[in-house]
């Protein structure tokens, strides 16, 4: 896993995965199929496999054209048309990819790679007709498969005497934070939050933890992890 100090280089706090490690769909455009792959892929040796596994898999197909956007920047951005006229395949996976409204108003999916496997069927479908159909193709593809938020949260702490611990820890559990696994040292019980990994939250947080334990108790940030929650 990146240490913390790559985590901070990061502007975002949070983007739009693939649920799973790969999913596949499937169209004919005059004669000739596209299959599309969508794969979770965590760097460029992830998605250059997977695009090399698919040429092995599908090694009669006349094109194997990619495209992948990694990072949660989306600073790592590549396609390839794999013989296909220059800018009529990768391209367009790459746009349709980058232009994927993950959530209302936003596009921000990553660490996604997208391959399109062509069996040509004899019909030359023309410069514009490539582009539509490898467009088209990973478009329908994202519109099946399944996505889930990959959010950085810190885990901060607090500590509490242990005659205390319980009832602090349901007051945060009812407030809305969501806690992870407690340790229990000799002197108090260190309730740990994961918390969204911006100044305004944590700052509402240490407030809501001073004002429950009426300035017994502060909250102490921590490192930061990227975890997946479900979409909304």
């Amino acid at each position: 896993m990146p240490d913390d100090a790559e985590f901070q280089e990061s502007r975002a706090t949070a983007y739009t995965v693939p649920a799973g490690p790969e999913f596949r769909h499937e169209l004919e455009i005059k004669r000739s199929r596209f299959i599309t792959v969508i794969a979770r892929t965590a760097d460029e040796d992830q998605a250059r496999a997977v695009v090399a596994g698919l040429r092995r898999e599908f090694h009669d197909a006349r094109h194997h054209c990619s495209a992948f956007v990694l990072g949660p920047d989306r600073d790592v951005q590549r396609s390839s048309d794999d013989g296909e006229p220059s800018g009529t395949a990768g391209i367009p996976m790459l746009e349709a990819l980058l232009k994927r409204e993950t959530v209302p108003g936003a596009a921000d999916l990553s660490d996604v790679t997208a391959v399109v496997v062509r069996y040509f069927g004899g019909i030359l479908l023309g410069a514009g007709g490539l582009v539509r159909a490898y467009s088209e193709s990973v478009s329908a593809a994202l519109d099946l498969a399944p996505m889930v938020r990959r959010q950085r949260l810190r885990i901060c702490s607090v500590a509490a005497p242990h005659a205390t611990a319980g009832r602090l820890e349901n007051d945060l559990r009812a407030a809305g934070f969501v806690m992870t696994e407690a340790a229990y040292e000799q002197h108090a019980t260190v309730l740990r939050l994961a918390l969204p990994d911006d100044p305004a939250g944590l700052d509402r947080a240490a407030e809501r933890v001073a004002a429950l334990t009426a300035g017994g108790a502060s909250l102490q940030p921590g490192g930061t992890e990227w975890v997946d929650v479900a979409l909304h």
